[in-house]
C-alpha cells in the first residue's frame, strides 16, 4: 500500500495536462446578462450556438435578460391559499349554511335512529 500524499496516477515531476497534449479549447463566447437586482452574469457560451434571451441570476435567482436598461421585472409571486379560500371561491356564504344545516340535520336524524352514538 502506497503512502504519503502522492496523487493516484502520477509521477513525481509530473506537470499539469496542458493544451498541447488536450488540444486546443473550444471557442467561447461570453455574454452579459441583467436582472432587476443590478447583477450582471457573464456565462460562457461555445461561439456556434445560439445565446438564450433569458438567463436565471446566479445571485438573487430573478429572471435575467440581455438589456442592461430595460431588466426583466421580477415575477409575480401568487400568495398561498389555504382550502378554506378555495372552497369560499366556489361557495357563497349563504350556500354554506344551507351546505352546513343539511349536514347537522342528517347528523341529527342518525343520532335520533341509533346510527351513531355519540
Amino acid at each position: 500500500m502506497a503512502g504519503g500524499s502522492a496523487i493516484r496516477g502520477s509521477r513525481v515531476g509530473a506537470g499539469p495536462m496542458g493544451e498541447a497534449e488536450r488540444g486546443d479549447a473550444a471557442p467561447r463566447l461570453y455574454v452579459s446578462y441583467f436582472c432587476a437586482s443590478g447583477h450582471e452574469t457573464r456565462p460562457a457560451f461555445a461561439a456556434d450556438v445560439q445565446v438564450p434571451e433569458t438567463w436565471d441570476c446566479p445571485h438573487c435567482g430573478l429572471p435575467a435578460n440581455l438589456d442592461s436598461e430595460n431588466p426583466p421585472p421580477p415575477p409575480r409571486i401568487q400568495p398561498y391559499k389555504t382550502h378554506l379560500a378555495y372552497v369560499k371561491e366556489r361557495r357563497t356564504d349563504e350556500e354554506a349554511v344551507s351546505i352546513l344545516s343539511d349536514a347537522l340535520d342528517d347528523l341529527r336524524a342518525r343520532r335520533e335512529a341509533g346510527e351513531i352514538i355519540y
